[in-house]
């Protein structure tokens, strides 16, 4: 299984510190966010990782290189303007191949999240080992987190593990994902594309799994919260 980091973004509300270096090199006890996400995917055997950049850019690629020194095997898609979520996807779309692949994003910091457990969520065949066809599959599988001080709404309703834009209790999306390729096709490399709507319709054909992660998780969205994880020093 391949992964891919989204690390394309601007990280607006980060400034100033995002003005001279790239939200996913911020540091979170001692180690830049995304090198947390390096070692942990490498730790369960997802060595294979793209990572997008616009924004200052070529500082992720000095600061992590070809990936060796992790253990990984990185390969960059590097792109003029950040495309969002899903254009970053389809235009890196010819890097992550044919299979399912793991998304994440590269500015939330969950230390302890275990990737071990993504290489299976997205199953073809069922017990007996029959193939399912298409239309019967799952095309993603999303881990959802307890809501956040910054959407206490909530993004997705889970039933029996398949989700639902509605419901009585709903759950954040924890920016952490396995997709099939196919899931994109729809979207012309270079173009801007969110993830959240594509994702909407998937789960209301029934087509989006998930689960949900109780461990820690925080979406680094401030320079508080950045310092709230350093024990209050500043980075």
């Amino acid at each position: 299984m391949k992964a891919m980091i989204f690390a394309a973004g601007r990280g607006e509300r980060m400034r100033p510190l995002t003005d001279t270096i790239p939200k996913p090199l911020l540091k979170v006890r001692g180690r830049p966010l995304i090198v947390w996400h390096i070692l942990n995917l490498v730790r369960a055997g997802i060595t294979d990782i793209v990572i997008n950049h616009a924004h200052l850019g070529h500082m992720i690629e000095e600061a992590l290189g070809d990936g060796s020194k992790y253990g990984a095997k990185i390969q960059y898609s590097r792109e003029a303007e950040a495309l969002e979520t899903a254009g970053g996807i389809a235009y890196a779309r010819h890097l992550l191949g044919d299979e399912p692949f793991l998304a994440i994003s590269g500015d939330i910091y969950c230390p302890y999240f275990d990737f071990e457990q993504v290489k299976d969520v997205l199953h073809d065949k069922d017990m007996w080992g029959n193939p399912y066809p298409a239309e019967k599959r799952d095309i993603a599988w999303l881990y959802l987190t307890p809501n956040p001080w910054h959407n206490t709404k909530g993004d997705f309703a889970m039933n029996m593990y398949t989700l639902a834009n509605t419901g009585d209790t709903m759950y954040n999306f924890g920016n952490i994902g396995v997709y099939r390729p196919e899931m994109f096709d729809g979207i012309e490399p270079g173009a801007k594309a969110g993830l959240g709507a594509l994702l909407r319709k998937y789960v209301d054909l029934g087509q989006v799994g998930g689960e949900l992660y109780e461990g820690e998780w925080v979406n680094v969205g401030t320079v508080q919260q950045l310092d709230e994880l350093n024990g209050g020093k500043p980075q």
